[in-house]
C-alpha cells in the first residue's frame, strides 16, 4: 500500500535556532519550509521534518541516518564543522569513531543540538 509513497523522516527540537543551524549549516541540508511547527528540509529528496516540542527525549539508539559513499571523508568534514563523533563503550571503534560490523560495512555516530542520535554509514564493497 505505501510502496510507492515518498517517506518523511522526523526529528524533534526544542531549540530551533540551534536545529537549523545544525541541519542548515553543518549538514548541509536546504531548508524547503519553516510553518512555526516544524522546519523542513531537503534530504537528497526526502523531506526531514525537524518538529517544534517543548523538550526532548533522546532514544538511546539512532533515530536518523545517512548512507555515504565515502564514510572517512564524511566524518572528517564533519568534525572539521564542530559535529564531534560518538564513542560507545565496548564498540571497537577506530581512531576517527568508525565501528566496523562484521558484515563489512562501516557506521560513525554523532548527536544533533537536541541530543538525537543520527548516523552515517558506508555499504560494504560488492
Amino acid at each position: 500500500m505505501l510502496n510507492h509513497a515518498r517517506p518523511v523522516c522526523f526529528v524533534a527540537t526544542a531549540d530551533a535556532g540551534a536545529a537549523r543551524a545544525f541541519y542548515e549549516g553543518c549538514l548541509g541540508l536546504a531548508l524547503i519550509e519553516d510553518n512555526g511547527y516544524a522546519m523542513v528540509f531537503d534530504a537528497n529528496g526526502t523531506a526531514l521534518r525537524v518538529q517544534r516540542v517543548e523538550a526532548v527525549a533522546p532514544h538511546a539508539y539512532t533515530a536518523l541516518g545517512w548512507e555515504v559513499d565515502d564514510l572517512a571523508a564524511s566524518v572528517h568534514g564533519l568534525v572539521a564543522r564542530g559535529v564531534p563523533m560518538l564513542r560507545f563503550p565496548g564498540l571497537p571503534q577506530d581512531a576517527d569513531g568508525i565501528w566496523t560490523p562484521p558484515d563489512g560495512a562501516r557506521v560513525a555516530w554523532f548527536h544533533d543540538p537536541d541530543g538525537n542520535t543520527l548516523s552515517i554509514t558506508q555499504r560494504p564493497a560488492a
